[in-house]
């Protein structure tokens, strides 16, 4: 009888002793991991002109719907399917433009591509080279392999391997500016170190220099011979003399003839 009121006086202590102890949390990280999404706490927002919504997260928030920067413009203009060159061929440059033309050729390949070239071709603009012979030939072949039919506009400069790259679009649809000046060359080698290396880089830079003339006497109707004739030295062609020349076929002299609704605001909005 002793013990059972004992035990039962220590039951009473405990419960009552337990009733004013303060109720313990388990931090969220100590939890248990569950497969279960983590909780996360509502972003705070303040509201900015327009009636949008922007998250101290730096996005702003426009009817629930992010509003982010807009496209590039290479992205509008490739949209609109034109491609610009506006650098000197280097490897860079050589891998986006073909990337585009390929691009486009998967997106459509009977609405025509646009390319305005207003380039120093495989030199800078003081004659130093800074890319090789075969960047142009790349785009030049993968002109010529894409179903679409390539316009060509030169504005600013066309020189060297540019103005060759001028001469490949289709028959009837080579351009130039009033003010673009065009540019024909003979490849420069940038061969160094023994004599033995300068000897085949010489004569892969001869091998060049006659597949360029050959690409530009054949969209001019000219012999190969005459080219190289006149590659041999700086020939520089005003617009007119290059129609006359056959490397185009019309100098643009009519306010916005290739000028186009811009179909990449439809696609925006």
């Amino acid at each position: 009888m002793m013990f059972r009121m004992l035990a039962l006086s220590l039951l009473v202590t405990a419960q009552t002793t337990n009733a004013f102890q303060p109720l313990s949390f388990v931090p969220k990280s100590a939890a248990p991991s569950s497969p279960a999404a983590p909780w996360r706490a509502p972003m705070s927002t303040q509201m900015v002109a327009g009636g949008a919504e922007r998250a101290y997260g730096g996005e702003e928030y426009y009817e629930g719907v992010r509003i982010g920067p807009p496209p590039d413009l290479p992205s509008l203009l490739l949209h609109n399917r034109i491609v610009y060159i506006g650098m000197p061929l280097v490897p860079a440059v050589t891998e986006l433009v073909i990337a585009e033309l390929l691009y486009l050729n998967y997106e459509s390949t009977t609405d025509p591509i646009t390319m305005y070239i207003n380039s120093s071709g495989t030199t800078t603009a003081d004659g130093q080279p800074v890319g090789f012979e075969t960047e142009a030939f790349a785009i030049a072949d993968v002109m010529k392999y894409v179903r679409p039919p390539v316009h060509t506009v030169a504005l600013g400069q066309a020189f060297g391997a540019a103005a060759m790259l001028l001469s490949q679009g289709k028959r009837g649809q080579r351009y130039a500016l009033p003010n673009a000046t065009i540019l024909l060359n003979q490849p420069k080698s940038q061969a160094r170190g023994q004599a033995s290396d300068i000897a085949i880089k010489a004569r892969e830079v001869m091998h060049n220099r006659k597949t360029t003339c050959d690409l530009i006497a054949s969209a001019c109707g000219k012999r190969s011979e005459d080219v190289m004739r006149d590659c041999s030295r700086v020939k520089y062609l005003q617009p007119n003399e290059a129609v006359e020349y056959g490397l185009i076929d019309k100098v643009i002299d009519t306010k916005g003839q290739f000028s186009a609704n811009p179909s990449f605001l439809g696609a925006l909005q």
